[in-house]
């Protein structure tokens, strides 16, 4: 079996972690037993390209349990947990290429190495590994049947290539499902953000000008908690009705422009690049930090700050001092690339179980369906996601009312009014 991992050793330590997230992600364990009675995956071969974290080594063991044979690379040079990709080789048998802060020749090299499966599908976040199969690995796209997309910007990328009609394969948007975005981005990135803040700087966040850039999902989740956390939270915006809806929400929304005069520690999450320019940082108060929880470090202009830059060190883990030529002080974290994973662990075991069983029944709905998808990117069918929302209602112990016939009647019909 090959692999590339940091360190062996790591794995016992990997494992018992995996055990703690497994605990709490009931969902994925009951498609978990599914998958081991029936073998539903036996025979495909799969190709990941994920954040090798303790919860998606649960995903893995699934898979694999299920009958699949499975590769896992990292999707982000910062985002892998050493031990867990340790552990996955160890003690599960699977091939992982992923190691925490490898360079980018490394993290294309094992990008290619978990494609050498010749996957029939492929598991995305960020879709470098599709990206990477529609560019340099051509010749694997005639045992393809489909793949998953988990995250926003890998979606945007997606579909771009389905509208140029580039796209060879059909691909589910797992990040589309409500039991995925409406808590994995809002919940999940709104705590694992302000932890992979804290855990990098210490800073106490009351008081502080918190300007988060972006009111999607995620960023409604970062401004959630940091105003738990007693910020003023500011929000800068394109888009007219995310920003009406901030400011109902009652935060104040302004340009960045005007943001950066005033911001203390800043925060991107919009899936675009140099959300944060030269321009800004020439406005920033002396001490600014400077943070993005998007999927790639493209938001942030780190080139530009570097050539504005007379010097720079790392103060902290994580934390990157740049002294412009006028003595203002600006610090980076985690080198522009997904704070909560950089210096943090992500989301919690919690809201992973959703996202995860939305990719494992989206995995299995290809094998049984794909024959009859176009090369485009769909929804994760309603029948999946209304299901996951069942299964993770009970395991919390959550009992709902369901409709009688005559209100099933009613809702069905036109005629009855006042």
């Amino acid at each position: 079996m090959e692999y590339d991992v940091k360190d062996l050793k790591l794995a016992d330590r990997g494992k018992l972690r995996m055990e703690w997230a497994a605990r709490h992600m009931p969902v994925l364990n009951s498609i978990k037993e599914k998958f081991a009675k029936n073998k539903s995956l036996k025979g495909v071969r799969i190709a990941a390209c994920l954040h090798v974290t303790s919860e998606t080594g649960n995903l893995m063991e699934a898979l694999k349990i299920g009958g699949a044979e499975v590769t896992l690379t990292a999707s982000n040079p910062l985002s892998t947990q050493d031990d867990i990709s340790a552990a996955l080789v160890k003690h599960t048998k699977i091939s992982a290429f992923a190691i925490k802060g490898e360079d980018n020749k490394k993290y294309y090299q094992h990008i290619n190495q978990a494609l050498d499966i010749k996957p029939q599908i492929t598991m995305d976040d960020g879709a470098d590994l599709v990206c990477a199969v529609h560019s340099k690995r051509k010749d694997l796209l005639k045992n393809i049947i489909g793949g998953t997309e988990e995250t926003t910007t890998g979606v945007i990328r997606l579909r771009s290539m389905a509208e140029n009609n580039v796209l060879h394969y059909p691909i589910i948007a797992v990040n589309d499902a409500k039991t995925k975005h409406f808590f994995d981005n809002r919940y999940g990135t709104g705590q694992s953000t302000i932890d992979g803040i804290l855990r990098a700087t210490n800073i106490l966040i009351a008081g502080l000008n918190f300007v988060i850039s972006g009111y999607g999902w995620c960023g409604r989740g970062v401004a959630m908690r940091a105003r738990g956390a007693g910020a003023k939270v500011i929000i800068t915006e394109i888009e007219p009705l995310s920003a009406l809806e901030a400011v109902m929400d009652g935060f104040q929304v302004m340009p960045m422009m005007e943001a950066v005069k005033i911001g203390d520690v800043f925060v991107t999450v919009t899936g675009d690049k140099n959300v944060i320019s030269r321009k800004h940082f020439e406005r920033m108060k002396d001490g600014a930090i400077v943070a993005n929880s998007g999927h790639f470090n493209v938001e942030i202009d780190i080139p530009a700050l570097q050539k504005m830059s007379k010097s720079k060190r790392i103060i902290r883990e994580f934390v990157e001092e740049f002294t412009l030529s006028d003595g203002r002080k600006i610090y980076l974290l985690g080198e522009g690339r997904l704070i909560n994973l950089a210096a943090a662990e992500g989301h919690p075991a919690m809201v992973m179980d959703m996202s995860f069983a939305n990719q494992a029944m989206s995995v299995l709905h290809l094998k049984k369906h794909a024959e009859h998808l176009e090369r485009k990117v769909y929804p994760v069918p309603l029948e999946i996601d209304e299901e996951i929302a069942i299964l993770k209602l009970k395991s919390m112990g959550v009992k709902i009312d369901s409709l009688t016939k005559e209100q099933k009647e009613y809702l069905a019909e036109w005629k009855e009014g006042t």
